[in-house]
């Protein structure tokens, strides 16, 4: 539907960082709480096991390091294991330039084959990717308990990304037999990673030479009414009105038989109803976030125009894109599933939840007026999440990261190149992101022409910031 529009902005940080946000989901709205980029990363290695799975990874040969566990503490000198991947396919040994590919809050089970991929062979870089800390294979604990995991933050995973930087430099030094040599280094992250990416060049700027921050939520946000608000825009007001009435038919129903709903959508796992609520208001979140508005809308409308059971519909939807096709899991938005402390496969939901109820908050809260996910979903309903997850005392201190990272006000000059119609990470991913579209081909896109321009005035800017690195003698600006 034409009125359904996506729209991105990438801000090409000069001094330089790239960095990408979205007006379509302004500031942190990149953030989907629940499900997140881990879905995306579950789904595409579940596609492992179809046709042309070597494909869809540069590599997935895992390397090891030694990584220090409190980088903040004189005194702790524990370290742990850290996995990272590196691929050398298209490196210009030895003084070509090195793409560090931060991985999020999930799993890193290898170098995927998007957009980045076709950069490296432009500019005939390695391309290395260090696993976020406590995610995947990468955790200090054998227990994910709440003491356990104090030394999860974006702080200590900035210092993480430095100490590899180190690490990985003096190793490709010992290579090639060099002595105090040092390539010339670029970042790139999309939407957490991509704050992660924006905030390294922010505070380590002597060791890049800049930052694609690609749909990156550096502003943390308490009350973030303004998500919801902007899937009512992006959805046009035929799409809205349906959805706003299946809301309401939805909390009808919960309270006259809730068993029976949620038995329909395939969730009477989620005892808690405000979870319930959370998962279906995702549910239509996904479709507009990662440019699939057509999915939601078109059958919905159709129901609304044929008198159809406008629940029932929303069910095939959610069960069949969002759970079947798009690989949301019902267990993610269980409470009692986030106080699992064993190191799994599914740790990824209890860690970024932790992030989420310490650092950064974006609490997708139902505005006061004119909302389309329920009420429940409030304020209370999040913070009593935190407290029966973590514990006493658990609750995000927004304003003391964006002190420390400075907001939408990140201390550097911004270029912003903008995108229309596109979905969150768009530039990196291709279109859909789920599963993985290889070397993040942009012909799926609603608006393809819209995204090569984008990536032609990425490789402009990445040319001339390397090109200015090499000029200099230096590996950073």
């Amino acid at each position: 539907m034409k009125q359904q529009q996506q729209k991105q902005k990438l801000f090409l940080i000069a001094t330089f960082i790239f960095f990408l946000s979205s007006p379509t989901f302004t500031d942190g709205a990149g953030i989907l709480s629940r499900i997140f980029d881990r879905t995306i990363t579950a789904s595409d290695n579940n596609h492992l096991s179809s046709g042309n799975s070597s494909s869809k990874y540069l590599t997935r040969d895992a390397l090891w390091f030694n990584q220090t566990l409190d980088h903040f503490s004189p005194y702790d000198h524990r370290q742990f294991r850290q996995r990272y991947y590196e691929f050398l396919d298209h490196f210009r040994a030895p003084d070509g330039p090195i793409f560090l590919k931060i991985c999020g809050e999930s799993e890193c089970g290898g170098i995927s084959n998007d957009y980045l991929a076709v950069l490296a062979k432009k500019f005939e870089a390695a391309v290395v990717s260090p696993e976020h800390r406590y995610y995947g294979k990468s955790s200090p604990f054998k227990s994910l308990t709440t003491e356990n995991l104090r030394f999860l933050s974006s702080k200590q995973a900035l210092f993480d990304l430095a100490v590899f930087r180190d690490y990985y430099q003096k190793s490709l030094n010992a290579r090639f037999n060099r002595t105090a040599a040092d390539n010339p280094w670029f970042v790139f992250g999309a939407s957490y990673s991509g704050a992660l990416s924006a905030w390294f060049r922010l505070k380590f700027p002597h060791l890049t030479c800049g930052s694609l921050a690609s749909s990156a939520v550096v502003l943390a946000v308490y009350n973030f009414t303004e998500f919801d608000q902007q899937i009512g825009e992006s959805a046009g007001p035929e799409c809205k009105s349906v959805l706003q009435e299946i809301t309401h038919l939805v909390e009808e129903r919960l309270a006259s038989n809730a068993n029976e709903l949620k038995s329909l959508f395939g969730a009477l796992e989620l005892k808690i109803d405000g979870d319930f609520m959370y998962f279906l208001a995702d549910a239509a979140a996904i479709a507009f976030q990662y440019g699939n508005p057509d999915k939601l809308c078109t059958p919905l409308i159709e129901a609304k125009k044929a008198g159809e059971d406008l629940v029932n519909a929303y069910a095939i939807y959610v069960k069949e894109y969002y759970v079947k096709s798009f690989g949301a899991n019902v267990e993610t938005y269980n409470q009692q599933h986030l106080k699992n402390t064993a190191v799994n496969d599914d740790s990824a939901d209890r860690l970024w939840w932790f992030q989420v109820c310490t650092e950064v908050a974006y609490f997708q809260v139902a505005p006061s007026n004119d909302s389309i996910r329920s009420s429940k979903v409030d304020t209370r309903y999040h913070l009593d999440l935190c407290k029966n997850v973590f514990g006493e005392g658990i609750y995000p201190d927004v304003d003391a990261t964006n002190l420390y990272y400075g907001g939408t006000d990140i201390a550097v000059p911004s270029y912003i190149i903008s995108c229309h119609n596109c979905g969150h990470g768009t530039d990196l991913r291709g279109c859909p992101q789920s599963p993985l579209v290889i070397e993040g081909d942009a012909s799926n896109c609603s608006s393809p022409d819209a995204v090569h321009k984008v990536r032609q005035q990425i490789i402009e800017h990445i040319d001339l910031w390397l090109s200015q690195c090499r000029s200099s003698g230096r590996s950073s600006m």
